[in-house]
């Protein structure tokens, strides 16, 4: 498959809407990828445009058609990354020579999405680093909000990212994804993001994956998440659909819900159980807690707690992720949303994620 081939498979669907602008960019990504697959050197594609227009998935079409070693990931991971390898080569003669080195013997293509500069010493870096890699036939597809002329406008020293912003001009093909139609705003996007499950009924979230994902095939093996593996029921580039189980009732924590974040779109959650329920009382020796003998002072009560206080801890800390970074979030529960939490040490807690999950009821981004 080519990412043209894929683009027109997305014009059959009878929610997509044809965007003038987006074929524009398909016909430069199928040039660049003719190009790689050929072995011809070619600099690459960077499409800019506003948020909603698309530019994510455009970029993806054409990495999941690429058939030579590639790399996908977030920009600010890419610079995550290039610092931790500059700080391992310390003591190179040219560490940055040697990085781009390094990772020209592995990869043909980068793709990476919403390049933003906001950092003078990212700026610094970036210079060389694009004419490095270009020099190297390191193919580079990107994705960001503003042209590349703009890029650290008003930063301080900008003059230091000048040649990062001259290599970008040069090599790569600048494609303006401005089309007026914001597709997250779409009608046929998903609007309900709250179900109740029904017995002996399919799965609200299985019609909900097809039509976010956008791609006939989706993978079903585990996510690396730092150390852990996530078990997931389908995963595309975009969107992650977990078990309430495997996502909440597992010892991740808020650090992997913002990496999950920064990966994906959108994050569909099922299986959500009533979280509240039966509570357990607690006694301890007031100011004894380590110690062997009861005080004259006696007992204290504990706040009475629930044996799913834990993974309702890891639910709070996801929603407010998701809030916090508008990646929107659909859930599959047992009980209607306001029976969610009923009851329990967490109620106090609860009560701003219940506020969040109404107002992401009605919050127009997808």
């Amino acid at each position: 498959m080519t990412p043209h081939d894929l683009y027109q498979q997305a014009l059959q669907r009878q929610d997509f809407v044809p965007d003038p602008a987006q074929a524009t960019a398909v016909s430069a990504l199928q040039s660049c990828f003719d190009a790689v697959q050929r072995g011809h050197r070619t600099g690459g594609v960077y499409l800019w445009g506003p948020v909603g227009r698309g530019k994510t998935w455009l970029m993806d079409l054409f990495h999941r058609c690429l058939q030579v070693p590639s790399r996908r990931l977030h920009f600010h991971h890419f610079m995550a990354w290039v610092h931790r390898r500059l700080f391992q080569l310390s003591g190179t003669a040219d560490p940055l020579q040697a990085l781009a080195q390094a990772l020209a013997g592995e990869i043909r293509v980068l793709c990476f999405d919403e390049l933003f500069v906001n950092d003078i010493g990212d700026a610094i870096i970036l210079g060389r680093l694009f004419s490095a890699l270009f020099d190297l036939g390191v193919v580079v597809v990107a994705t960001s909000n503003q042209p590349a002329d703009q890029l650290y406008q008003d930063g301080f020293n900008r003059e230091r990212f000048l040649p990062a912003i001259a290599a970008i001009e040069q090599h790569m093909q600048q494609v303006a994804v401005a089309g007026r139609q914001d597709h997250r705003l779409h009608p046929g996007t998903p609007k309900q993001r709250y179900w109740v499950a029904q017995a002996n009924e399919a799965c609200a979230l299985e019609a909900v994956f097809r039509q976010l994902a956008c791609e006939p095939h989706a993978s079903q093996q585990p996510l690396q998440i730092g150390s852990r593996q996530l078990q997931v029921i389908r995963r595309s580039d975009r969107v992650l659909w977990c078990d309430y189980a495997h996502l909440c009732e597992r010892p991740l924590a808020a650090l992997d819900f913002m990496a999950l974040c920064d990966r994906y779109d959108a994050i569909l959650v099922s299986g959500v159980p009533a979280l509240g329920g039966e509570q357990r009382p607690g006694r301890i020796a007031r100011g004894t807690e380590d110690g062997a003998r009861r005080v004259v002072a006696g007992d204290r009560e504990l706040p009475a707690l629930s044996p799913r206080d834990d993974s309702v801890r890891r639910f709070i800390a996801l929603v407010d992720e998701c809030y916090d970074r508008r990646v929107v979030l659909y859930l599959e529960a047992q009980v209607p949303l306001e029976q969610l939490y009923a009851q329990g040490y967490l109620s106090f807690a609860f009560r701003r994620t219940y506020s969040r999950l109404q107002e992401m009821q009605l919050q127009r981004f997808a």
